[in-house]
């Protein structure tokens, strides 16, 4: 089975304690994620990423069904990176590099996630004609909330590409 790859980046005119702050609190993924989705954090969880951490979600991203989501924070590089992998999910392969830079006026935040569908042939089907979309949607969408929290970038639109 082959794995896709989504590619988000986005300009933000904020500092890199402020971006990474929100970003690294699981709390704040709620913030960041459609509302249909029903996400929630349903694990004890401190303000803070860590190595090793384990992060468990409801969500709920069809028809309102509820799915159980685990992952594991793989790594984390203060103001610089945390990786996230799935542990049980939705994914045959779920890994989300989060990457953060600072620029002239702000800082420059990578996502770049390889995931894997269930199935062969059917999987290959499914996100081609649902996944891909949703996926794009979601990214979308936070790049659209990630905007409201900390402004646009003067003259530059977020970069989202899946393959």
């Amino acid at each position: 089975m082959t794995s896709h790859t989504i590619t988000a980046v986005q300009q933000i005119p904020a500092s890199v304690e402020a971006v990474w702050d929100f970003f690294s609190d699981p709390a704040n993924l709620r913030i960041i994620t459609p509302e249909y989705m029903n996400f929630r954090v349903i694990s004890q969880q401190s303000d803070r990423i860590y190595t090793g951490q384990i992060i468990e979600y409801k969500v709920s991203p069809l028809w309102g069904v509820p799915l159980y989501w685990m992952t594991e924070i793989r790594e984390v590089k203060e103001k610089i990176l945390f990786i996230d992998e799935q542990r049980k999910g939705p994914y045959t392969l779920w890994h989300h590099e989060h990457r953060f830079r600072e620029i002239p006026g702000g800082v420059e935040m990578t996502d770049i996630v390889q995931y894997k569908n269930p199935g062969w042939i059917a999987g290959r089907v499914v996100n081609r004609f649902f996944i891909r979309s949703k996926l794009r949607h979601l990214f979308e969408y936070r790049a659209r909330k990630t905007e409201e929290l900390f402004g646009k970038w003067p003259g530059r639109e977020p970069v989202l590409t899946i393959h």
